[in-house]
């Protein structure tokens, strides 16, 4: 198989895994585990594609999306990274070296590329004002998908057909203010994103809770897994209190109604 129908296939693979949460409705295809082992599959090396998703799956655990955030995007490195170590028989280890800096420029492209497709939303806005339904649909639905799966297939083909050292020669190039500025505006984002969850969450029962939590991570120095257990047994003993104040209110309800004589009222 030669270094071109490598590229298309790998790039064809990437735009899949795109469309899932775009098209086909979250089937779990846009995640670094199965989009790598789907390039092992396309290009005879299951085992290394698996290996190298593994890995890089874990990396991604610990990225989140909040709101409108952009995280490196490790879809887009790994399925590079089982690209490479498929095709030059590189260990995961090598393999991870290309992942993240291909995820850091994921991360660059998809920022660039949201604030040039907000454009879309403003003209499909503006059809639906004056009546015209297609053109809104052709804007979500056809024109946004095809610039989606251009963005996510021309940097995979690229990368996969001039090699990894072209592609960390490009990283290299971006000047670091730009890196800087997007890493910025990426944290405002991040803060952005999460004000909007808050504002939709958070009430005044569950503010004690947030702050809880946020004392507890910040004070006593816990993991977000300690605090996410600690909050499954909080929960779990306020349902139980919860549930027997319940019981007890409708057990004094049945009594009440046992004593209740209705000649009482006539008098």
């Amino acid at each position: 198989m030669n270094s071109l129908v490598s590229a298309i296939l790998v790039g064809l693979v990437a735009v899949f895994c795109m469309l899932d949460s775009r098209l086909l409705g979250r089937l779990n295809f846009e995640q670094p585990l199965v989009g790598a082992t789907l390039v092992g599959l396309v290009l005879g090396d299951p085992a290394t594609g698996l290996a190298v998703g593994a890995a890089t799956e874990l990396v991604s655990m610990g990225l989140v999306a909040v709101g409108a955030a952009v995280p490196p995007d490790m879809v887009l490195g790994g399925i590079v990274a089982a690209a490479f170590a498929c095709l030059t028989d590189a260990s995961v280890e090598t393999a991870m070296t290309i992942a993240i800096p291909i995820a850091v420029l994921g991360q660059l492209l998809g920022i660039v590329f949201r604030s040039v497709i907000a454009v879309l939303t403003h003209r499909a806005d503006a059809a639906i004002e004056q009546g015209r339904f297609k053109t809104a649909t052709r804007m979500h639905i056809v024109v946004g998908t095809i610039l989606y799966s251009l963005m996510y297939f021309l940097p995979v083909f690229f990368a996969v057909l001039l090699g990894t050292d072209a592609v960390q020669g490009f990283v290299s190039l971006i000047p670091e203010w730009l890196s800087k500025g997007l890493g910025v505006s990426a944290m405002l984002l991040t803060a952005y994103g999460l004000a909007l969850l808050l504002s939709l969450m958070l009430d005044k029962k569950m503010a004690a809770f947030l702050f809880l939590g946020f004392l507890l991570s910040a004070y006593l120095e816990l993991t977000v897994t300690a605090v996410s257990l600690i909050a499954v047994c909080v929960a779990v003993i306020l349902l139980g209190v919860k549930y027997y104040r319940s019981a007890d209110s409708g057990k004094a309800s049945m009594a009440a109604s046992a004593d209740y004589d209705p000649l009482e009222d006539d008098e």
